[in-house]
């Protein structure tokens, strides 16, 4: 066998010397769970209509969006302060940084575009049309 062949299959084991694994059944299996009902629960909270406020409606997606993306990097991409010496941890930082400045960016575009769209109409603009 070639060395390339050995350092090929070193990264194959469960185990890595820094403490990083490629995952069970068990975390995987968790993490599809989770992973269904943070999709169930927006869907539920916007097909039933159960919070009054459209506002608080799209901020409870959006944490549970966010908290959906840290179970997918936990549990699927197997991220963790151990392994690689901490970067993950950085990482993780980091994309939630990069989602809040996504979604506040997203949000503030479209109440920009909504707001400036829209057709400012006053009395004398209504009473023209009727």
């Amino acid at each position: 066998m070639s060395t390339h062949s050995h350092a090929h299959d070193d990264h194959h084991g469960h185990d890595h010397a820094d403490g990083a694994s490629h995952g069970t059944f068990n975390s995987y299996l968790i993490g599809f769970i989770l992973s269904v009902i943070l999709t169930a629960i927006p869907f539920w909270l916007v097909m039933h209509g159960v919070l009054d406020s459209k506002v608080a409606t799209a901020a409870w997606i959006m944490g549970l969006g966010v908290v959906q993306i840290v179970v997918h990097m936990v549990c699927f991409l197997h991220m963790n302060t151990k392994s690689e010496g901490g970067w993950n941890m950085l990482a993780l930082i980091f994309t939630l940084v990069i989602v809040a400045i996504a979604i506040a960016g997203s949000l503030w575009v479209m109440y920009h575009l909504n707001t400036n769209m829209m057709p400012q109409m006053d009395h004398e603009m209504i009473r023209s049309f009727g």
